[in-house]
């Protein structure tokens, strides 16, 4: 199964939002798409340094070029706080000439599957051609508090209170409420439980809406 097929991942800049999986669905993309070009992951906020990938601070455009011709994947960012990269030193309209494809994790969600946004966050480059936003399943049932970046936010936004469990629906309107994301992704959705509660996000946005599991390689779509 080829995630970038059907997320249609084309040429340019992809970025990706929310929580629950958004880093793992980055590196599943890169992986895919290098056998089509060139692919430069980074971020426009903070990510963990990979492995496996070559890393530069992405502020000299040879040096790029040059890493992009011993490597189909590179990673660019400069040096942050506790060992993470932040955004590379050139811009992003200056990334999509150096690579075929870039790839921007443009949210922090500190590892929980939910997320909602204040009004600095995301922040996604002006020349993205699309953007992803991804949700954690695992997050569904369990109490707004534990679940969700923001919270407070979220729940506002979905009309319950931190305490209640987060549900399908309030997601619906979490997302609805933002206007982000040309598509959606639940992530994590490896029960019966969970794919309907991706066919209830369906039927309640008007972007098309995914279902799966980047690890058990599952995905289905609703348009």
């Amino acid at each position: 199964m080829r995630f970038s097929e059907i997320f249609e991942v084309g040429r340019g800049l992809t970025a990706l939002i929310g929580g629950g999986g958004k880093t793992s669905l980055m590196y599943r993309l890169a992986e895919e798409l290098q056998a089509q070009g060139s692919v430069i992951v980074c971020t426009s906020t903070h990510i963990r340094r990979p492995d496996g990938l070559p890393v530069l601070s992405g502020e000299d455009a040879d040096k790029v070029r040059a890493a992009l011709q011993a490597s189909p994947v590179v990673c660019l960012g400069r040096e942050a706080e506790q060992g993470k990269l932040c955004a590379p030193g050139l811009p992003f309209s200056a990334l999509t000439a150096l690579a075929d494809f870039v790839l921007v994790e443009a949210d922090g969600s500190k590892r929980l599957p939910l997320k909602a946004h204040l009004p600095h966050e995301p922040v996604i480059p002006e020349n993205a051609a699309q953007t992803i936003l991804v949700a954690g399943a695992s997050g569904l049932g369990q109490p707004i508090r534990a679940v969700c970046h923001r919270p407070e936010r979220w729940a506002a936004l979905a009309g319950c209170e931190m305490d209640e469990p987060a549900a399908a629906e309030g997601l619906a309107r979490v997302i609805r409420a933002e206007g982000y994301g040309d598509r959606v992704f639940l992530n994590q959705a490896e029960t019966p439980e969970r794919v309907a509660a991706a066919q209830l996000l369906a039927q309640r946005l008007s972007c098309p809406v995914y279902a799966g599991s980047i690890w058990r390689e599952e995905l289905q779509c609703w348009s």
